[in-house]
């Protein structure tokens, strides 16, 4: 009880944390459900979480720089390079490589990206904004510049090892038995993390929930478990058989669990959280504010490559729309971050805020497609919610200003 009333006093004060964006994916999951009863299909809801997936990378390679009280508007076109290069690299009547080294390689190439940006942004202390606008322009031009020079790029799930291993990302899956024996081995190792590290903050001394809530906490990741691995094993085909956890899905937890424990539990991650809070305080406090700056955008464009990754093996076909999708998604990312509750003024967010605002935005686009929504709509409602996150997030920082200043 006494720990619930502190985060009650928490959220009055400004610090909501996940609760609005849950409340909101679950309202808007029934209202879909009433106005199209095929929304809860298996079906549907694998493809729904499917293709939100680029949407959750790319927003996480946003709330990097937005931790840090930045935007970076070039994510968009990395993602898009990077999908037209890793395809590129494995053409078997081209360069032919393996899929793996097309794929480090293309990261690579993004975190020189990235670097580049970062170094401009932190040494010159030229604006994010106007850097990261340009290096969205040069990208399109250099996108433009590889599609002009190679033609159609694609990829194929037949014939061509590298190829189909590409194809595989996005559209392959596990076998169903797999698929549970993951589920058991992801409860028990993120349960047993959990219930360690809570138990030795109490052993410590330090503030800790207690260990009914941890219980309750490892309760739900294995119930939420159960349930997406038991609608993936449901047979999804109209004709044969389709089942099995998509491979995707593991992926992109992979890269929430990664970036989670990056900025959570190291000391870069306390650092960007300091910067972002407050800039002079972390310099005076000996932070080096160009590294960590830089490191920054440095793992945004290597985020956003592995996006770009994910959306080459969604699409198969890289055709020059994908410029006119790269830009549109720059503003999903934003949109997704914002949405799921990290702050467009820096020093509050989480990567799990990527993944509640990209599954937001999907649900609208796959509900609204489902109704035979025109597209136009799909935006309008994309831009109320955002709206309505920004409105939140403001509201809340002027709820915790005025709440610390009643405290002193």
């Amino acid at each position: 009880g006494q720990y619930m009333r502190g985060w009650w006093l928490r959220v009055r004060g400004g610090d909501s944390g996940v609760l609005p964006v849950v409340v909101g994916i679950a309202g808007i999951a029934i209202v879909f459900q009433i106005l199209n009863s095929r929304f809860f299909e298996p079906l549907n809801l694998v493809n729904l979480f499917s293709q939100s997936t680029v949407y959750m990378v790319l927003a996480m390679a946003e709330i990097f720089v937005l931790l840090l009280g930045e935007i970076d508007l070039s994510v968009g076109l990395v993602m898009g390079l990077a999908a037209v290069l890793v395809c590129e690299l494995v053409q078997p009547r081209g360069a032919n490589w393996p899929w793996w080294a097309a794929i480090v390689v293309t990261l690579l190439i993004c975190a020189a990206i990235g670097a580049i940006q970062g170094s401009l942004v932190a040494r010159l202390k030229m604006p994010a904004l106007v850097v990261t606008l340009g290096g969205s322009l040069i990208l399109e031009g250099v996108t433009f510049i590889v599609l002009s020079t190679s033609g159609l790029v694609s990829i194929t799930n037949t014939g061509f090892p590298n190829e189909r291993a590409l194809y595989d990302i996005f559209n392959g899956r596990f076998d169903p038995l797999v698929g549970w024996i993951a589920l058991v081995v992801v409860v028990g190792a993120a349960g047993g993390w959990l219930w360690l590290r809570d138990a030795h903050r109490r052993r410590s001394g330090l503030v800790a929930p207690p260990a009914s809530l941890t219980a309750m906490k490892i309760g739900l990741i294995a119930v939420s478990g159960v349930v997406v691995v038991a609608i993936c094993n449901v047979n999804r085909a109209h004709y044969g058989t389709i089942a099995g956890l998509p491979y995707i899905i593991p992926i992109v937890l992979g890269v929430l669990g990664l970036w989670t424990l990056l900025l959570q539990r190291t000391r870069f991650g306390r650092y960007v959280y300091a910067i972002g809070g407050s800039p002079e305080a972390a310099r005076r406090a000996g932070v080096s504010l160009v590294g960590i700056r830089t490191w920054s955008f440095v793992l945004a464009s290597v985020t956003a490559g592995v996006a770009g990754v994910l959306f080459a093996s969604w699409q198969v076909e890289m055709t020059s729309n994908i410029i006119k999708t790269a830009n549109t998604y720059v503003l999903l990312a934003v949109a997704a971050a914002v949405i799921g509750g990290t702050s467009l003024f820096g020093g509050r967010g989480k990567t799990i805020h990527g993944i509640l605002g990209g599954l937001v935005i999907g649900m609208i686009y796959n509900g609204l497609y489902l109704m035979g929504v025109a597209s136009w709509w799909i935006d309008v409602t994309t831009g109320g919610v955002l709206l309505a996150a920004a409105i939140v997030d403001v509201v809340s920082r002027r709820g915790a200003t005025s709440g610390a200043v009643t405290r002193v």
